[in-house]
């Protein structure tokens, strides 16, 4: 009886999808052989219908190529502005996504799914527009022809000779809540494009000669048959999952080949490949790897050699774990809807038959899967008897072993037949028997036991040193003894080998789980570069090389180019397939190429170059490789992500920063550039003046211009510095000097307030470009003057300590309007955002640029009770040795 319970893991995937399919919008594709079928009619009708039953729906974009029926069908529904963009010589109107996702529309029509936007768009293509949409939780209708999906466009490309350059990711096709086929034969195909209403008439001969010839349009359509009906099966494989449904629905032919770890299967792969092609049916290769096979070398490299032969006649080849070979060959049947059992039938009959055969087993267990045998009886020569062993000298040395342990268990057996019973005794020579199995596998554990049987009888069964045996009790124990023994030497042995399973599939996913965990923390490809090479080459004994594309496509090696051949690597980069060594394709060549895919496109290529050992040939080590090769392939994208985020984050800055200087700027130009034309009006029209007025005007202007001159260069010294770095012209000056100069060239703008200094007569010479300093300290009288009443004072004290001179500037103002007085050393930063205080925040800027040059620092910090206060801190050095001079000894106190 079926168990007709859900997977509770596949229930719970269900739910998870089900949960985010809720959370997301619907997508309904329209899809066909080529244009004219009628898609866009039929998505169009839909939207209507839709609209009819009460549903919001707007036209995001609808291309009608001048048809009049697709033009009547837009009449009526509500119709999205679309949004210019600057395209080659003349503007181009593309879809607005910001629009879409600003309306309330429940459904929007999106034609044209593969479209390629206009430089300048959020996304490069519309598909990606459209899951913006799907993830805003909005319904798209949409179509799409069968040469854009991404699988079949080399396909198309060599159907008819021309190739498709704009293409959909096959996972949207895949993802999409409906797909409807719209389909016409190519005869009515032909007669509506000779009609006109494909293509304008002047466009109906060109398109008849290369496209829409009668051949194309049924390759074409038979792929998009093709195509549709493997969505609907793989519907089908998804909706008996869900259900729990256990029956086989022959919807379509797939046929699945039961293998054994023999070389004779592989005539029975392809004998089964004719069988599909005949057929023309799917096709899929099942070997069931149960833990207590054997599992030697010769095994394995007939495992592989049929998987490779499989995989070469284009059939999937699946290993599946499982105890009974009959329960794990029906479930995985079920499980992949297979109509049709194939399996090999040899003509060889037991002496002894314990169990029905497998094909017998198979047809008992589940009759309505169709069972087809197939002869295999052609290779005899490898089919040895399972004790040969794999290594003959390891397995020499363990036999010698088992007779040592044998032997030491007699002499340990014969001290102890003194105190104990013969049966006890016999128990020895049984724990000898686990002992050798476990450490030393099947052969030996079979050796230890006859020798063990032979040992007891020998020297402890009467008669002794003889094999004759004078109680036939005896010789039910011997066949009995040898019989556990035997037992218990295989459970052992089968239980090393499924350790030893265990442990090398902890192995690889331990080496997964780390090199996942170590890619995830990766943010630049030389981590990616070296983390591969940390964890890859002592795994699989060779030489790992990552090669990344650049801007053209074209690969290019991180490290060791002269070991990788280039041309290989980029055929496999190009493909999305395996190259070089162990493969079909360019396999002269010394290393294995393999392509690393992402969700969205290939990433590189991992070259794996072997080092003394040859590359990994056991199929669980080959999928360690590809599961790798995702993982690197899924990082090396979400690297890139990350700069192309980088990059229009630095362009938003860029463009904020444009906004913040044209909005800054604006005012305070406009500002100066009025009052001087102002000014001059006045000096033009009023001839009467008198002298004294005019001067005072003419000082105004020069005021004026001067405040303009002062913003213009703080401006260009700002962008200088910042594109340039600053260029110091280091000299030995007195602090003392460079305050009074500054003073001095800040007269105009200080007047009429006090500046008080405080400078100690011992201050020592300072390392530095004195015109930068003087522009540091002009900057922040300038802000004092801005922000301090009239009738202020402006104090300036300097000090020194061992390695540093301070410059401290306090003015007794309102202080410091803002929170963080850091904020004020940004371009741009006022402490009040609108005043009418002339400035635009660029003269604090360049002073921390300018004492950030000279090693030193800048800090503003309020001042108790009120005011505001600078500081300065420059590095001392060592001036040079110079004659002494009398100093007088005056005070450095002054007010000006």
């Amino acid at each position: 009886m079926n168990d007709q319970r859900p997977d509770p893991d596949a229930l719970l995937e269900a739910v998870r999808g089900n949960a985010e399919h809720s959370k997301r919008g619907q997508l309904k594709i329209f899809f066909g052989a080529c244009a004219g079928v009628g898609k866009t009619f039929a998505m169009l009708q839909a939207a209507r219908q839709a609209q009819a039953e009460g549903v919001r729906v707007g036209i995001g974009i609808v291309e009608t190529h001048g048809r009049k029926e697709t033009e009547a069908l837009i009449d009526g529904f509500a119709i999205l502005p679309r949004k210019t963009l600057p395209g080659n010589g003349r503007p181009v109107t593309e879809f607005d996504l910001d629009g879409a996702l600003a309306s309330d529309y429940k459904l929007l029509v999106v034609d044209e799914l593969a479209h390629t936007n206009v430089a300048g768009s959020r996304h490069a293509k519309r598909w990606q527009d459209v899951e913006e949409l799907l993830d805003a939780g909005v319904d798209v209708y949409t179509a799409l022809n069968v040469q854009h999906l991404d699988s079949l466009n080399d396909i198309v490309g060599g159907i008819i000779g021309i190739r498709v350059r704009e293409t959909v990711p096959d996972r949207i096709f895949d993802s999409a809540t409906d797909v409807v086929l719209v389909d016409l034969p190519p005869d009515d195909l032909l007669a509506r494009m000779n009609a006109g209403k494909v293509y304008l008439p002047v466009s109906i001969e060109r398109a008849r000669q290369n496209f829409f010839r009668r051949g194309n349009l049924i390759a074409l359509r038979e792929l998009a048959l093709r195509r549709v009906a493997d969505r609907v099966n793989a519907d089908v494989r998804t909706y008996r999952v869900s259900h729990a449904i256990k029956t086989v629905w022959p919807t379509q032919e797939l046929l699945m080949v039961c293998v054994s770890a023999d070389r004779s299967q592989e005539k029975l792969v392809r004998e089964a490949g004719r069988l599909a092609q005949r057929l023309q049916a799917k096709w899929i290769v099942v070997h069931v790897d149960q833990p207590y096979q054997n599992n030697d070398a010769r095994s394995r490299e007939a495992l592989l050699a049929i998987a490779k032969t499989a995989r070469s006649a284009g059939a999937e080849f699946a290993n599946v774990p499982g105890q009974d070979i009959t329960e794990a060959i029906l479930d995985y049947a079920r499980k992949r809807n297979a109509t049709k059992l194939i399996i090999g039938n040899t003509a060889r009959r037991r002496i002894f038959t314990f169990k029905r055969r497998l094909q017998e087993r198979l047809a008992r267990a589940n009759p309505e899967i169709g069972l087809l045998l197939l002869s295999v009886d052609e290779v005899r020569a490898n089919r040895r008897v399972r004790w040969i062993p794999e290594e003959p000298q390891t397995q020499i040395a363990a036999l010698g072993i088992a007779t040592l342990a044998c032997g030491a268990a007699t002499f340990l057996a014969s001290q102890l037949v003194g105190f104990f019973d013969l049966s006890n005794v016999v128990m020895l020579f049984l724990v000898t028997t686990v002992f050798i199995a476990l450490r030393l596998g099947r052969l030996a554990g079979a050796w230890a036991s006859l020798l063990s049987v032979g040992c007891f009888d020998f020297f402890f069964v009467e008669p002794k040193l003889s094999f004759a045996v004078t109680d036939t009790q005896y010789i039910f124990t011997f066949a009995l003894m040898l019989v556990v023994a035997v037992v218990i030497s295989q459970l052992a042995a089968r239980l090393r080998s499924e350790a030893r399973v265990a442990r090398a599939g902890e192995r690889r996913a331990s080496a997964l789980a780390r090199i996942a965990r170590d890619l995830s923390s990766a943010i630049k490809i030389d981590q990616v570069v070296a983390i591969c090479r940390e964890a890859l080459t002592p795994l699989f004994e060779a030489r790992i090389i990552l090669l990344v594309p650049d801007k053209n496509e074209r690969l290019m090696p991180t490290e060791d180019p002269g070991l990788v051949d280039t041309s290989t690597a980029q055929w496999a980069f190009d493909h999305g397939q395996q190259a070089g060594l162990g493969t079909q394709t360019l396999s002269a060549a010394h290393a294995l190429y393999l392509p690393l895919k992402a969700s969205m496109a290939m990433r590189g290529v991992l070259a794996v170059v072997p080092v003394g050992a040859p590359l990994p040939d056991d199929p669980d080590d080959r999928r360690l490789l590809d599961a790798c090769c995702s993982t690197i392939g899924l990082t090396l994208e979400r690297i890139h992500f990350m700069e192309v985020a980088q990059e229009t984050l630095v362009r938003m800055e860029g463009e904020k920063l444009r906004n913040a200087l044209l909005s800054a700027v604006s005012h305070d130009l406009k500002t100066p550039l009025t009052a001087i034309r102002g000014l001059a009006e006045t000096l033009e029209h009023r001839k009467e003046l008198a002298v004294e007025d005019r001067s005072d005007l003419a000082r105004s202007i020069r005021v004026q211009a001067d405040e303009l001159k002062r913003l213009v260069a703080n401006l260009l010294d700002l962008a200088r510095m910042q594109s340039e770095g600053v260029r110091l012209n280091k000299e030995w000056n007195s602090l003392s000097e460079i305050v009074g100069s500054a003073v001095l060239q800040s007269r105009a703008i200080l007047e009429p307030r006090k500046v008080r200094t405080n400078l100690p007569a011992d201050l020592p010479l300072i390392e530095a470009d004195a015109t930068l300093i003087e522009r540091v300290l002009i900057n922040l009288f300038d802000n004092a003057a801005k922000y301090t009443p009239r009738d202020s004072t402006i104090n300036v004290r300097a000090g020194a300590t061992a390695d540093t001179m301070y410059l401290i500037v306090e003015d007794n103002g309102p202080g410091l309007p803002v929170r963080d007085p850091e904020t004020l050393f940004e371009p741009f930063a006022r402490g009040q955002k609108e005043s009418s205080v002339a400035g635009v925040g660029l003269g604090l800027a360049l002073c921390r640029s300018i004492i950030t040059a000279h090693g030193g620092t800048i800090r503003a910090e309020q001042r108790k009770p009120n005011g505001a206060a600078f500081e300065i801190r420059l590095p001392l050095g060592t001036p040079p040795a110079i004659e002494s001079e009398p100093i007088h000894d005056q005070a450095a106190h002054s007010d000006r």
